[in-house]
């Protein structure tokens, strides 16, 4: 699950930087896309420590 993570936020933020190269509505669409695949990555991080402190007790 960590590793998921780790590859949504180096997609997102990669694509946070394209986002900024496209132009009008296409722009915006892949930079939301982007934002969210970077709050999965986040996500998916703190619930991984979540339930390794809830195996561990």
């Amino acid at each position: 699950m960590k590793i998921l993570a780790i590859l949504l936020i180096i997609i997102g933020a990669i694509g946070l930087l394209l986002s900024t190269m496209m132009f009008g509505d296409i722009g915006i669409a892949a930079a939301v896309g982007s934002v969210g695949a970077l709050l999965s990555g986040i996500g998916f991080i703190l619930v991984d420590k979540k339930l390794k402190i809830l195996i561990n007790n």
